[in-house]
Order: structure tokens, then C-alpha cells, then sequence
């Protein structure tokens, strides 16, 4: 629920969801329709879908080995490694934006691709409190080491940084949020938690020509489907 999305719209969603789903086998068990229905409001639909795959796949525990997580739909390494890490206590290099940031300044005066972190972090990180470490580079990153006005002269990295606020590009700005495809996405999908639709009727109720592309581009991606001339979410 994190990836990508604040932690002031992920805690209240992120207690309902475990409410509604307490363990694996109640999550599979649902239909992906009500998967769905309780992740409305975070976005990025694909996560639930994949959440729910993963839960069919595994109802009765997660896998633990990293290449096993990396398999799991919608997971990547990134993801695997810190799941590994994090609730395994396995001590294993991974890199997100904070960790890229903050090991690529203090080491190379810049942020880091996530090779090179994922180098820093491998040749840096103790082996025996490897969760420990993550969290502290992502707390650095998120309280200090910001991409924009960091807080160089609070921050207890200071002493061995080689960055020390020097002037950075900042990463091109993304486009508008309520111009995006994913605005659109994410309206039909909301509409669908309430009653099925047909395309025209979405299309009038969001007021968006991109629509019916969009609705044959969530269909193809099985997170809504189609039923005569109507859509709505699985069953």
C-alpha cells in the first residue's frame, strides 16, 4: 500500500483492509470484485489484483527465500528484498528512493541510480542488523536527506557526507496528477465499486474521452471485465 502512496491515506486504509482480510486464506478467498472494493481510494489498482493473485497462490504462509518473494506476482527485487529483510532478518542490499538518495550523497556527493546503491548498501550494511540499517537510511532520507530543501545542517550523516547541500538537478517534475491516465483509472473503478456500468454511461458520468480506451486497457489487465454491453469488477 506504500508503494508510491502517502502514509496519512495508507494507515485508516491499511486497518479497514486487514479488518476485512485478517489472514491470507480470507483473502483469497473473497472474490477480486471486494479485493477491490476495500482498496478503493489508494489507487494503482494492479497492486490488489496482484495482493489477491499472491493470496490464491499462498494462502496458508508467504514464501521466505528472496528469489521465491521475487516470483510472486506484481513483486519485484526491490520489494522481495526488503520483505526479506524486514520480516526475516535476512541481510540482504536493496535500494529505495530514500536508500538511493541518501547512500549516493553521503558517499558519491549525488543520489544514486539504484545499481550503484544497491552496491553501496551490499559493501556497507551489517550483516547482523540489516532491518535495523534500512530503517535508519529511510528515516535519514525521509526526516533529513530530502529531495528538495534537505536539512543538511540537522543531519547526523553530516560528518562523512560528501554531498552537504550542494546543488543538485531535480528529477523532472511529473505530470499532473488529475491529467493522468491513472485519475481516469482510478474514477471508473470507483464507479464499478457502487454498480456496473456500460461504457457510455462512464464515460458521461467521469466526462472523459479517454474512457473507453482506458476501460478496454483494465479489462485486458483483469481488474474490471465485461458482461454484454455493461462492465464491472470481477466476481
Amino acid at each position: 500500500m506504500l508503494q508510491q502512496t502517502q502514509v496519512s491515506r495508507v494507515i485508516e486504509a491499511y486497518a479497514r483492509f486487514l479488518r476485512r482480510f485478517p489472514t491470507l486464506r480470507a483473502l483469497a478467498r473473497a472474490s477480486l470484485g471486494d479485493v477491490l472494493r476495500a482498496w478503493s481510494g489508494l489507487g494503482y489498482n494492479r497492486r490488489a489484483r496482484d495482493l489477491h493473485a499472491i493470496a490464491g497462490l499462498h494462502p496458508q504462509s508467504l514464501p521466505e527465500a528472496i528469489e521465491d518473494l521475487d516470483a510472486l506476482p506484481g513483486v519485484g527485487a526491490y520489494t522481495a528484498g526488503a520483505v526479506a529483510c524486514f520480516a526475516h532478518g535476512v541481510a540482504v542490499a536493496f535500494a529505495d528512493t530514500n536508500v538511493r538518495r541518501v547512500l549516493g550523497r553521503a558517499i558519491l556527493g549525488r543520489a544514486a541510480t539504484e545499481r550503484e546503491a544497491v552496491a553501496i548498501d551490499m559493501r556497507l550494511m551489517p550483516r547482523r542488523r540489516a532491518a535495523q540499517w534500512h530503517h535508519a537510511l529511510m528515516d535519514v532520507g525521509a526526516i533529513f536527506c530530502r529531495s528538495r530543501e534537505p536539512r543538511c545542517a540537522a543531519c547526523p550523516l553530516r560528518p562523512v557526507c560528501r554531498y552537504r547541500g550542494a546543488a543538485e538537478p531535480h528529477p523532472p517534475r511529473q505530470s499532473s496528477f488529475a491529467a493522468s491516465d491513472r485519475r481516469i483509472r482510478g474514477a471508473i473503478v470507483r464507479a464499478l465499486t457502487i454498480t456496473p456500468h456500460t461504457v457510455a454511461e462512464l464515460r458521461r458520468l467521469i466526462g472523459d474521452p479517454r474512457v473507453p480506451h482506458l476501460v478496454a486497457a483494465l479489462a485486458d489487465e483483469r481488474i474490471v471485465e465485461t458482461f454484454g454491453h455493461r462492465v464491472r469488477l470481477p466476481e
